[in-house]
């Protein structure tokens, strides 16, 4: 099927993509519409563009990332310290204030003024609330995010590494059970709050790296007197989400409500 070759906005989805997201959530009766898809696929991008088209349309919508919801650093050190040292490092099930998450959604359901969550990808801290912007509820909810939905694996699926950084900082799959069981207890009251989803469905893992180098490089752009990430620390850090992300890209195209391909330019095919 060929990509979409409509005008595109800038550095974001086609314009008549942005709309048919938008018309899926309107059309099924949607309070809070999910956009799941891997590292770098442009969840958040969409996200924003679609609550812009929203707006012009009278209709308040608010996005919210499962990234901005990560546990605070000391928190994580402190899971570093008593569970295993990889819970230190933001990202895979087990890092994030679900309870958070879910609290935020209902305060927006309800239409009750509410801060949202925001989190510095740079300094690896949540931002003090003081920072977090306020509004007055939401008549959609955008919930973007790499693993929504996504289901635990059987424990026997746990047992293989899937690359160096389980096979030399996980030999006994302590770190990676600790999340998979997390992700089947901890996560499903966020999950069951989403009333529909999308799932922008990339090549593969294997285009991740490239993508999630380049988010790093927009994020260095836009703060140049800080330093992000550089080349070696991102392809350590993907590490951290393969295993998950390979279980979604098996599992959500069965489980999303709508399923686009996307290409290695991030073009939908559907």
């Amino acid at each position: 099927m060929a990509a979409c070759t409509h005008p595109t906005s800038p550095n974001g989805y086609p314009d008549d993509f942005v709309a048919r997201v938008l018309d899926d959530a309107l059309a099924s009766d949607t309070s809070v519409y999910g956009i799941a898809g891997l590292q770098g696929t442009g969840k958040s991008t969409l996200s924003a563009q679609v609550a812009a088209l929203a707006a012009t349309r009278g209709l308040a919508a608010t996005v919210l990332s499962i990234d901005d919801v990560y546990l605070d650093r000391p928190q994580r050190l402190a899971l570093g310290r008593e569970i295993h040292p990889l819970l230190a490092t933001r990202g895979p099930p087990g890092t994030h204030d679900v309870a958070l998450a879910c609290s935020v959604i209902d305060a927006l359901r309800q239409g009750r003024a509410t801060q949202l969550p925001r989190f510095d990808k740079i300094t690896d801290q949540q931002l003090p609330r003081s920072a977090w912007p306020s509004v007055a509820g939401a008549e959609l909810v955008l919930l973007e995010g790499w693993f929504l939905q996504v289901p635990a694996q059987a424990g026997a699926e746990l047992e293989v590494p899937v690359n160096a950084l389980e096979q030399e900082e996980d030999p006994d799959a302590e770190w990676r059970t600790y999340c998979n069981t997390s992700l089947d207890r901890d996560y499903l009251p966020l999950w069951r709050v989403i009333d529909r989803m999308l799932f922008l469905q990339g090549p593969g893992f294997e285009v991740v790296p490239d993508w999630r180098w380049q988010q790093e490089q927009t994020l260095q752009a836009a703060n140049p007197d800080r330093q992000a990430m550089t080349r070696p620390q991102v392809d350590r850090f993907v590490q951290f989400f393969e295993r998950v992300s390979r279980q979604a890209l098996a599992t959500l195209p069965t489980i999303a409500d709508w399923v686009v391909p996307v290409d290695l330019q991030r073009r939908p095919l559907g």
